[in-house]
């Protein structure tokens, strides 16, 4: 597994390069770059995860996708404990974006490409209940810190969210068991396959954007780094091996737990007024180390496994 996982982080590494690349040449713009992310969101990303539930039904599956939902859980109370303890209130910092950027990950982007490269389709499948859990949050917890406001008028938001739709969608058909047209699942099928390159582009795009010179004067992105990227998956880790799920589950929960901070945290930065640059520099850093970090994540995994085997 480690070297399938490192053979995904060369490839990723290299996408990133290759998108980076682009923008420099002008092959990309920042409006293309944002459009191909919405692409990436609200088209690709969905297909993946409908295509995901395109399987036979099994007990065992259903067993650990509620296992999943269990261990996504976990993680989530392990962000939120270690973001509001070590990250706590003080005058003149970004404590709001700060802490939303330790506590949600960029589980779509980066996590589907490594999980696929792991498990295939059944990983995305057991990653669904971590998006569920993922936009549940974004768009109630998350919204009330940028905003201010303790009020659920987001929730029609989580509800309209393309991820979410397209959970919904694919649990009813794998419950019928009703199966797509071969037609249509093979245009679904390529749909899908643009996943990785594109969400790397992005990625490579969005980082090359970033001063980097004066991301170094900045210690607070790194200690951000440091927590989202460390500290959260690995006591995430710790905390999974009590409950005892599926080495399959507890690893894709993993994966999208190490995930580098979520993008959307810039885009709440523009809609409610607050410091959207620091929050793209956090964004662009941890994106830039966790293909390095994701990777030594499921290394340290199967290391903690065996220890404890």
């Amino acid at each position: 597994m480690s070297a399938i996982v490192l053979k995904q982080a060369v490839i990723m590494m290299i996408l990133i390069a290759v998108g980076a690349g682009c923008f420099k040449m002008k092959l990309l713009s920042r409006e293309t770059v944002s459009q191909i992310s919405g692409l990436v969101l609200k088209v690709v990303n969905p297909v993946v995860i409908l295509m995901a539930y395109q399987r036979e039904f099994k007990p065992e599956l259903v067993k650990n996708l509620g296992f999943s939902f269990l261990a996504s859980a976990v993680s989530y109370v392990v962000a939120f404990v270690v973001a509001y303890v070590a990250i706590p209130k003080k005058e003149g910092r970004e404590i709001v974006i700060e802490r939303f950027s330790s506590i949600y990950s960029n589980c779509g982007f980066m996590g589907i490409p490594l999980v696929q490269a792991m498990f295939q389709s059944e990983g995305v499948f057991y990653l669904t209940a971590y998006l569920t859990m993922f936009n549940g949050l974004v768009w109630s917890h998350g919204v009330m810190q940028m905003s201010g406001e303790r009020s659920l008028k987001s929730l029609g938001k989580i509800l309209r969210s393309p991820a979410i739709i397209a959970i919904i969608a694919g649990m009813i058909l794998f419950f019928c068991q009703i199966m797509l047209p071969e037609v249509l699942a093979e245009t679904f099928e390529m749909i899908g396959s643009l996943n990785s390159p594109l969400a790397m582009f992005v990625a490579g795009a969005t980082i090359i954007q970033t001063n980097l010179p004066e991301v170094v004067k900045k210690p607070r992105i790194f200690y951000v780094c440091l927590l989202k990227l460390l500290v959260i998956p690995v006591l995430t880790i710790l905390a999974l091996t009590l409950i005892q799920a599926d080495t399959t589950v507890e690893m894709t929960i993993t994966a999208a737990t190490a995930a580098p901070s979520a993008a959307i945290c810039t885009m709440q930065c523009l809609n409610y007024k607050k410091n959207a640059s620091y929050a793209s520099e956090i964004f662009a850093v941890t994106t830039l180390f966790s293909v390095a970090t994701m990777p030594l994540m499921m290394v340290i995994y199967e290391r903690i496994g065996t220890l404890l085997g």
